[in-house]
């Protein structure tokens, strides 16, 4: 093996190491400048790779605790061949370019097997990759989502339930997807069936049966979770999309599933099944896209739901972010202003009584981000959730019969205990994990 060859099984430190081991590959084999590049993003912990092309050249940048990076710009015609290996890997036609296309791959890469989701989009200049990388080993327990001690007890007690609905929501690349499958490797034993229907696998899992589905070979969220919970549950199908192929699926009815997690709630139809499987003896976990946990049910009743169903089948909504958590080499505690102090004292006061405060006085000092060669400048490194959960207890359900605003729901919630994301975020500034101007980007005022 030649140096050069050597050097791509290097770890890579930072994006101005895999700058300049990119621009050292100019002349290689186009295997070897696509393992260079995985290896580099796998090495700074990164979720995607986007590959741009422009009108001189094509730039490279990778999404690093959710932010985007720049690390080189290739010449197009490497950009070309570039884009043919992975087309080949990720089983695209290559002689489209005119329209999207999206395939998947896996490279063997620190001794672990990577998933790597491809997607193609016709632009100006030429087609834009985006890779998405799903790397086994970021899954983590729930111990390590970041929920204060307080929610994690609450979390503990809910998700071994026998059943009703967890429903965790928020926008995407908030974290939803690890938040449900740290609950599935929670509750995962030989003493349960679980199974899980994704838009598409994300990380297998042993021990659960994972299903794809299918919309285009008619297949989807909707007629393949009728099948599983059976066809009792009366709810009609609007089209007879997916019947053709769930048709050979009727089988899982018998499969008897005690944990069903669906990958994501996206119209009335799905939402009407995974509400009856709960209210049937199921436990089922799901992701919606709202805003924050209240804005849950005002979906649910937008997608046809009756509040009657609502209250009895939710067990608790999780709404979560993620913020990025100061690098622990180069940050530095400091004074923390008269405007800060006041804001962290407002801001959580509504953890009082929950939860032990550190002392909010003069004298407190807080996180500040700086920037070294360890976060790539950024003073920041990793992420950490920050979570609002809203219980449905008995007091809650009689609420939602009541078919209140989204805004007196979330105020009803807070007088019943519920504790908002924002005053989460401020919990981890007082705890030395983030900023404050950390969690007024991905939060707000």
């Amino acid at each position: 093996m030649d140096e050069g060859s050597k050097k791509i099984y290097e770890k890579i430190e930072s994006i101005p190491d895999l700058k300049e081991r990119m621009s050292a590959l100019e002349s290689v084999p186009t295997t070897e400048a696509i393992e260079t590049l995985l290896r580099g993003a796998i090495d700074l912990n990164s979720s995607d790779i986007h590959i741009e092309p422009e009108e001189d050249g094509a730039k490279i940048r990778l999404r690093l605790d959710g932010m985007l990076q720049d690390v080189t710009v290739l010449d197009l015609k490497i950009f070309q061949k570039l884009l043919s290996r992975l087309k080949l890997l990720s089983e695209m036609r290559l002689n489209v370019s005119d329209r999207p296309q999206d395939g998947r791959f896996t490279a063997p890469i620190q001794d672990s097997e990577i998933e790597i989701r491809t997607s193609t989009l016709p632009s100006k200049n030429g087609e834009s990759v985006v890779l998405r990388l799903l790397n086994p080993k970021k899954l983590i327990e729930i111990e390590g989502l970041g929920l204060r001690k307080d929610l994690l007890e609450v979390f503990k007690k809910e998700m071994i339930k026998p059943n009703g609905m967890i429903i965790v929501t928020g926008p995407t690349g908030s974290g939803k997807t690890t938040t449900l499958y740290a609950v599935l490797k929670g509750i995962q034993s030989s003493e349960i069936k679980i199974i899980t229907i994704e838009d598409p696998i994300e990380y297998h899992l042993d021990g659960i049966s994972q299903t794809q589905v299918s919309p285009d070979k008619g297949f989807d969220f909707a007629s393949e979770l009728k099948s599983m919970v059976g066809q009792d549950a009366n709810i009609s199908s609007s089209s007879s999309k997916g019947y053709d192929f769930a048709s050979g699926l009727r089988s899982i009815v018998r499969q008897d599933p005690d944990v069903i997690l669906i990958g994501e709630i996206r119209d009335s139809e799905t939402a009407g099944i995974a509400i009856q499987a709960s209210l049937t003896g199921h436990l089922v976990l799901s992701t919606l896209h709202t805003n924050d946990a209240a804005g849950t049910i005002a979906r649910l009743l937008n997608l046809g739901i009756k509040p009657s169903d609502i209250g009895p089948a939710i067990n608790v909504v999780i709404a979560q972010r993620l913020v990025r958590k100061v690098c622990k080499k180069c940050s530095e505690l400091k004074q923390a202003e008269k405007e800060d102090i006041e804001k962290l004292e407002k801001g959580t006061k509504g953890l009082k009584g929950k939860i032990t405060l550190p002392k909010i006085d003069s004298n407190l000092k807080i996180p500040s981000a700086k920037g070294c060669k360890e976060c790539n400048f950024t003073g920041y490194k990793g992420r950490v959730g920050v979570f609002e959960v809203m219980l449905i207890d008995s007091k809650m359900e009689k609420f939602v019969l009541e078919n209140p605003s989204t805004s007196a729901l979330g105020e009803e919630a807070i007088k019943n205990g519920m504790t908002t994301m924002k005053e989460d975020g401020l919990f981890k500034v007082l705890e030395g994990i983030t900023t404050i101007e950390e969690v007024k980007r991905v939060i707000g005022e």
